[in-house]
């Protein structure tokens, strides 16, 4: 089993190869327990576990692994014809004691299955514990062609590889993403006892929230990311950063009012000097002053009045540096913040009619269940028959736009009637301001190819009054995530939701909640009666 150590990296610095930096001279150590790794998307999550993972090597610095490693990648993949064991990397194992077992072993056999004579009876019972022992739950089973397991399931079940070979540090890269919330719960109890060093890269709150330390990626203004470590889960770490937050808020206010004062006096003292100037010029030519004295009284004062100016601009230099300092560790967590009166929904209006779902009104219907029960299915059945009002379909691959025009002209083309002065005012409520407005969509990271679909649905002509979303917060870093709330925060229609997010569905304030639990046909199949709950 995993033995208690450490995880640590010194001086790690890396680049890619076209010399745009990652990390420079990073150095951390990771706890024996769980340590959530998070941070905005692009920041360099991934590119620091592939690192851990020695699938990149660093410029400079050294990675300290205490034992055996191992790496679940967050988008697994697996060949369907691949057999169950093999999958499980316990293949080898099964053969040899199949050998000795029939009598026909070599000492070959004992050596490969070492101490695991029971990997077998531990694989069937970790993956029940995991949920997949309806598929595969008894010995022959481990001999079944993998076949066409979900993305949840394969997830799962490259999980159980991992946790089989009982490795000193492991590091899961988003393990959640696709999983209901019954699978979700399985995998917290799986990594719950995980007894080594785990680094779980993830997005998902309830996850963070079971975790003992946070690693943050954030990064700088330079390009460069950094790494900070807290103890404690994700709610620690929140405290922490809005304590540090509210202290730099004040820090900056104070600088702001220095600039202000040192300023001021600035002025104030260009004035006095002014001042002296000409009254000393009027005194000279009163008492006609020799030129020679005159000459050198005007360079004396020229001296001192150089001096006094320039300690005072010092000053201000100064206080302007202290303003840039503090607002350095100001966070540039900026909020969405549109106003949609268009999108109003008034109560008693009929929104959707259909034979699985009707809507009155602007409720909040977060429609849940697990894996294959439907929810998809039912969303497109929706989308397919239409509704009442003008309503948009948000799937969970963003696919709305037309990927090689910019975040501007994709919005310009729902919105014939808007000049560019005011989607550009729109866009930079959607935090895409300037120049931002001008990117190609798909050279979009994933919270921005979020921000810009909302912008696409929500500014659309004629305003939609009824929005269904899929999973919108898979692959959502929190900042990204945060953002999708704000814009549903003010739409004021009816909203249609398909979540395994319990924290983002409470965020909306669900009006009534319609859950699915019966597997539907791949095509043309229907879901299930749902149960409803208010």
């Amino acid at each position: 089993m995993p033995h208690s150590s450490s995880h640590s990296v010194s001086n790690l610095t890396f680049s890619w190869p076209d010399g745009d930096p990652v990390f420079d001279a990073l150095s951390a150590t990771f706890p024996s327990g769980t340590t959530g790794l998070i941070g905005s998307n692009g920041a360099g999550k991934s590119t620091l576990l592939r690192l851990l993972a020695g699938e990149l090597t660093p410029q400079r610095g050294s990675i300290s692994i205490p034992g055996a490693l191992g790496h679940l990648r967050q988008d697994v993949t697996l060949d369907p014809t691949l057999p169950v064991d093999s999958a499980l990397a316990i293949d080898s194992v099964r053969e040899a004691l199949h050998r000795i077992e029939s009598g026909t072993s070599t000492e070959d056999d004992f050596a490969i299955v070492g101490s695991s004579w029971d990997a077998e009876e531990r694989a069937l019972a970790l993956l029940d514990k995991l949920g997949l022992g309806a598929i595969v739950g008894s010995l022959d089973d481990l001999d079944r062609a993998v076949g066409t397991l979900s993305g949840g399931e394969a997830m799962l079940l490259a999980l159980t590889a991992e946790l089989l070979a009982e490795p000193d540090v492991l590091l899961l890269d988003e393990p959640t993403n696709n999983l209901d919330q019954v699978a979700r719960e399985r995998l917290y109890t799986a990594i719950d006892g995980y007894a080594g060093v785990l680094i779980v890269c993830t997005h998902d709150l309830e996850l963070l929230e079971r975790v003992e330390s946070i690693a943050e990626v954030r990064a700088e203004r330079n390009g460069v990311s950094r790494l900070r470590m807290f103890g404690g889960n994700y709610q620690h770490y929140r405290s922490v950063i809005d304590t540090e937050q509210d202290a730099a808020r004040a820090t900056v206010r104070d600088a702001k009012n220095d600039v202000r004062k040192q300023e001021r006096e600035l002025i104030e003292t260009r004035t006095k000097v002014d001042r002296r100037v000409r009254y000393g010029k009027k005194m000279e030519e009163r008492k006609r002053v020799p030129p020679i004295l005159a000459g050198r009284r005007k360079r004396a004062a020229q001296e001192s009045a150089g001096k006094l100016q320039g300690t005072q601009r010092d000053r201000v230099d100064d206080a302007r540096s202290s303003l840039e300092a503090a607002e350095d560790l100001l966070r540039d967590d900026r909020e969405i913040r549109v106003d949609l009166p268009a999108t109003k929904v008034h109560p008693g209006q009929v929104v959707l009619t259909h034979e699985e779902a009707t809507v009155v009104g602007p409720e909040r219907i977060a429609l849940i269940g697990p894996n294959g029960s439907g929810k998809t299915t039912l969303l497109r059945a929706l989308d397919a028959a239409g509704a009442a009002v003008p309503w948009k379909y948000l799937p969970q691959r963003l696919d709305v736009f037309d990927e090689a025009r910019t975040v501007a002209e994709n919005v310009a083309d729902v919105a014939p009637h808007a000049t560019a002065e005011q989607i550009r005012g729109q866009l930079a409520r959607f935090l895409f301001r300037g120049s931002d407005a001008d990117a190609i969509v798909g050279t979009l990271s994933g919270g921005e190819r979020l921000r810009a679909a909302l912008a696409r649905i929500l500014l659309a002509e004629p305003a939609p009054k009824l929005l269904m979303l899929d999973e919108p917060t898979n692959n959502l870093d929190i900042t990204s995530r945060q953002h999708l709330i704000d814009a549903l925060e003010t739409f004021q229609g009816a909203l249609i939701i398909a979540s395994h997010d319990r924290p983002f569905l409470d965020a909306i304030g669900p009006t009534r909640t319609i859950e699915l639990d019966a597997p539907v046909e791949e095509f043309g199949g229907r879901p299930a009666t749902p149960r409803e709950s208010m």
